[in-house]
């Protein structure tokens, strides 16, 4: 690697100075790669959890509704289900996780009031209601950890390229800069006292 810089005293306290933050830069990267990987791990645990809850929840639910389907028929189950109204009450905020913007989904958890009539219904069509309604907030849970974890993964990605660049570019150049420099002002060094012991000699 050539070094192309002039061998002063100026430019060696500059060398030094540009491989002290590189290294503190490196530090910091690092910390910030391990920090945010551990938090991403700690979605993805949280992310299958949900999965898990929501597959249990939703066999739950159409067990009821199968249920449902042969005491009240198929074809009344379908028309009731179509007259239950779209609930899209939620809305997606953003949050800091270590300088990283990642979304979060408000949303309250309001009363279950059902739209349709007790009549030629029963309690396995409620059951099913009831199951799908916290499905959906699960959903929603899923949603946010899902695109959290994809934001740290690229900010994870962002911050390794970094790193790299400071441990194998940007610190080995400095260090080759400060030795190039040091060797270089040494060799001056001991020609300039040579020359005064020459000088001197001759004086003599």
């Amino acid at each position: 690697m050539a070094v192309l810089i002039a061998p002063t005293k100026s430019n060696l306290i500059k060398a030094k100075a540009s491989l002290e933050l590189s290294n503190k830069g490196f530090e910091l990267m690092d910390k910030k790669r391990n920090v945010l990987i551990k938090e991403m791990m700690s979605l993805v645990e949280r992310a299958k959890e949900i999965q898990s809850e929501i597959y249990d929840k939703i066999e739950e639910a159409y067990n009821h509704l199968q249920y449902a389907n042969i005491t009240s028929g198929i074809k009344n189950v379908e028309n009731i289900a179509h007259s239950i109204p779209k609930d899209e009450e939620f809305e997606v905020l953003l949050k800091s996780v270590m300088g990283v913007d990642v979304p979060m989904i408000k949303y309250e958890k309001t009363p279950l009031t059902p739209s349709y009539g007790f009549h030629n219904t029963n309690p396995a069509l409620d059951a099913a209601t009831v199951c799908f309604r916290e499905v959906r907030y699960m959903i929603y849970e899923l949603a946010e950890v899902d695109n959290s974890i994809f934001k740290l993964a690229k900010e994870i990605q962002k911050t390794q390229k970094r790193t790299n660049a400071l441990q194998h570019i940007q610190i080995p150049r400095y260090k080759e800069q400060v030795k190039y420099i040091q060797e270089a002002l040494e060799e001056k060094e001991r020609e300039d006292f040579f020359r005064l012991k020459r000088v001197k000699n001759k004086n003599q």
